[in-house]
């Protein structure tokens, strides 16, 4: 039987993309199929694979179709967490397709990727075309 079995991450530098998301998501490092061009992140709390770091030649997408959602609960904790994961060595992104009032804020990690950091508090981006 198929399953989903984790998001994967190119990245240029994994070295780099470790230390960023190890601390972004209190992950740790796994053993798990290790290599110079691939890391196995898995939560700490020891409940499994969360994220895997891959080697890439190509460069991150600036609009990807698939990309990471990360929640927080309030706005308050949403600014926190962005101004923790800026000082990490993500960067906010010119986002060009925000809504009037939205519940995201575009991000890219240390390789370009894009991601959200979205405020559950807030009424979601609904029938919006432009949401994360």
């Amino acid at each position: 039987m198929l399953r989903l079995g984790f998001p994967v991450l190119g990245v240029t530098d994994v070295p780099r993309a470790v230390a960023f998301w190890t601390e972004a998501l209190d992950l740790v490092v796994s053993s798990e199929w290790q290599s110079e061009t691939w890391r196995t992140l898995h939560h700490r709390d020891g409940s499994g694979r969360a994220l895997a770091l891959m080697q890439s030649a190509s460069p991150a997408e600036p609009r990807p179709r698939l990309h990471l959602d990360l929640f927080v609960e309030t706005a308050e904790e949403q600014h926190r967490e962005v101004q923790r994961l800026v000082g990490l060595g993500a960067r906010t992104v010119e986002w060009d397709l925000y809504p009037s009032d939205p519940d995201f804020v575009v991000l890219a990690d240390p390789d370009g990727n894009v991601f959200c950091v979205v405020d559950l508090s807030h009424v979601p981006s609904e029938g919006d075309e432009s949401a994360s």
